[in-house]
């Protein structure tokens, strides 16, 4: 939705903070994400060909996702619309796609339509799209920072090409300050700045990929430091921008975590890889950076529970008890001393041998029991408790365990020749898979013998 005029969108820029002003003009400018950007890439041959399809730009904050729409807008032979989906209803949309309609009927022009902040249009206002969109009505480009796959609508995400943004490289984010640096027209380029290597790489590392961040953070350290901010800039003395400086301009570094989406889930699967990956540096650096954003400590201590139980199991069945202390004390302790217990279970767990023989045991059982036909209790096993199970034949033929030498009956349990738990030899597993074997023949051929 256009709400200026050029000649007011322009003084509007102008007025704008660096992040803005910088936005790159031409796919040549643009930095980043060369996965599907970069020369010969997707995405940069539908532009140069004029054959851009719709499209749904999905990633974090300050990643380029309004930025590339622009430059794709200034780049193609269609009609730019640019909506924000928090501050518009039904009605608005409408009138967008009736003005493409015509657009297309009387000049034959299509129609880019950017709406960003996608994820924020309930189901009923995307289904308002989706006609046009598949009729080819107007080009639909969605911007969200929310993983389109559970945001939006999957008659929408089908009509759209996906397009993941990536947080920028500290060398990214460097270009981008330098170009803002040396630019006289619309960054910084008419101060006289003197910004020390140890202050870029400070904003490069701490903005964690976000260029709106770091470009914020440089226009700060420049602008508190100029002593009249009315005079030109030809005449304020050298400015310079030293790690102090930097430090100060951009405060506490911003961990891009969400709570109840991509990075939540994203974060906790790498945890847990990480352990059972056997790598304990890697597993306790996931784990902080959940901890670090906010993360609720009791999801952090479910997931480590979980993973002693599947991917160790027999192998250290002492690592489920740890795990199930640390997951206590995180409900007696709290945080931040929860940490501790957390970060003793999770680096034993990533050192533990593996084994996931167990976890496959209750799997497999659980597929014959669903998809195969119900094994009876055999008769010898029925309890035999209550008056009148003998005459029901119940508990007949059982042999008591305890009778014999080697504690162990000659005697079928389950019906069937089936076998559900295979140890490996891997830890304790491997002496239970020696005692696995022992205990089959003293029940096939009862050389236990009787007490």
């Amino acid at each position: 939705m256009t709400l200026f005029k050029d000649s007011e969108r322009r003084e509007v820029r102008r007025q704008a903070p660096l992040a803005v002003r910088m936005r790159p003009q031409t796919p040549e400018e643009f930095v980043g994400q060369e996965h599907f950007f970069g020369p010969g890439k997707l995405l940069r041959r539908m532009i140069d060909a004029d054959r851009l399809q719709s499209a749904i730009f999905y990633g974090p904050p300050g990643t380029g996702k309004t930025t590339l729409a622009e430059v794709i807008a200034g780049r193609l032979s269609a009609a730019f619309e640019h909506m924000n989906a928090a501050m518009v209803g039904v009605k608005e949309v409408r009138g967008v796609l009736e003005r493409a309609r015509d657009r297309l009927l009387t000049t034959k022009q299509r129609t880019v339509l950017f709406l960003d902040e996608v994820h924020r249009f309930n189901r009923a206002q995307q289904d308002v799209l989706l006609s046009d969109v598949e009729d080819g009505v107007v080009i639909l480009i969605g911007a969200t920072t929310e993983n389109p796959f559970f945001a939006l609508n999957a008659p929408l995400v089908s009509r759209s090409q996906i397009f993941r943004f990536e947080p920028l490289s500290e060398v990214h984010i460097k270009t981008l300050l330098a170009r803002a640096m040396d630019d006289k027209e619309r960054g910084l380029g008419r101060y006289r700045l003197a910004v020390a290597d140890e202050a870029l790489d400070h904003w490069a590392t701490t903005s964690d990929g976000d260029a709106r961040r770091a470009l914020a953070a440089l226009e700060i350290a420049v602008l508190s430091q100029v002593s009249d901010p009315h005079a030109p800039p030809e005449e304020a003395g050298k400015i310079a921008v030293d790690l102090a400086v930097a430090e100060e301009s951009i405060q506490q570094k911003a961990i891009v975590y969400d709570g109840t989406g991509d990075e939540h889930y994203d974060a906790a699967s790498a945890l847990i890889k990480s352990m059972r990956g056997s790598d304990p540096d890697a597993a306790i650096y996931w784990m902080a950076r959940m901890l670090e954003a906010g993360e609720d400590p009791r999801f952090v201590a479910r997931r480590v529970v979980i993973c002693a139980a599947e991917d160790v199991g027999n192998a250290d069945p002492a690592a489920l008890m740890l795990a199930v202390a640390a997951m206590e004390a995180v409900q007696f302790v709290g945080m931040p001393e929860a940490r501790i217990p957390l970060a003793e279970a999770v680096t034993y767990i990533a050192c533990a041998p593996k084994s996931n023989a167990a976890y496959l045991a209750i799997e497999r059982a659980i597929q014959d029991v669903r998809e195969n036909r119900t094994l009876p209790v055999p008769k010898h096993l029925r309890d035999a408790s209550y008056r009148g199970a003998k005459r029901l034949g119940h508990g007949e033929g059982y042999k008591y365990a305890h009778k014999y030498e080697e504690g162990v009956a000659p005697q079928d349990y389950l019906g069937v020749d089936k076998t559900y738990y295979e140890p490996t030899d891997r830890g304790r597993e491997a002496k239970i898979k020696k005692r696995l074997e022992e205990l089959k023949r003293l029940r096939h051929d009862g050389s236990g013998g009787p007490t």
